[in-house]
């Protein structure tokens, strides 16, 4: 059997190699890898870090191959945490949706992505993780965790797990900027394993709001 390729984001934003699959891919910008598909030392090529469809309008790319990096996560809630964004192409209505709830209003996409940048590359603590909105993403040392509908759930390569928490000072994964969206509304999309309701992901887009990829 073929080692696995080095291709698969977890919350903490690493890029790890495991047999698990993820259903949703991403970019870091470009190319990351090299001709025998292993990762380079660098970790993305520009602040366009976004969150895409496994699949979209029929296009098929070689995994590490000629073109750009591609990346995998279990779901939105973990690319969310890692510091990525829906694509303004391939998901355009929930780019629409996220870009609508951003925090700083009007901003477009390079705009996002600045601000996203700087938040990733800075660490973020909290106190109680009572106060974040379901889908925003915290760790202790070694594991990350989030809340949906009332429980608290573990993160794990193959999904997530209903698990105890008391809270205490930890460390936020998900930048500010992606908690503030999701607490004005946003809805990410979560792999099965998390259980709650199935509501579609995004929300009502406000208007006069346009963006790029």
């Amino acid at each position: 059997m073929s080692h696995p390729l080095q291709n698969r984001v977890t919350p903490f934003g690493e890029i790890v190699a495991i047999t698990a699959r993820g259903t949703m891919m991403g970019i870091r910008g470009g190319r990351i890898h090299d001709e025998t598909k292993r990762l380079t030392r660098r970790r993305w090529t520009s602040r366009r870090w976004i969150c895409c469809e496994l699949s979209f309008k029929g296009r098929w790319r070689e995994v590490m191959g000629p073109g750009y990096t591609h990346l995998f996560f279990l779901d939105e809630v973990t690319a969310l945490a890692a510091g990525h964004r829906p694509c303004f192409e391939c998901r355009r209505p929930d780019a629409l949706a996220y870009q609508a709830a951003f925090p700083e209003q009007g901003a477009g996409a390079d705009r996002m992505d600045e601000i996203l940048h700087a938040e990733r590359l800075g660490e973020h603590r909290m106190e109680d993780s009572g106060n974040l909105p379901d889908g925003a993403v915290w760790a202790d040392s070694k594991d990350a965790f989030t809340r949906r509908e009332g429980k608290v759930l573990r993160w794990s390569p193959e999904g997530w797990q209903a698990v105890q928490w008391q809270d205490r000072p930890a460390r936020l994964l998900t930048p500010p900027a992606s908690v503030a969206v999701l607490r004005n509304g946003f809805r990410p999309r979560w792999h099965e394993t998390s259980g709650g309701s199935s509501d579609p992901a995004g929300v009502v887009a406000l208007p006069g709001l346009a963006g790029k990829d």
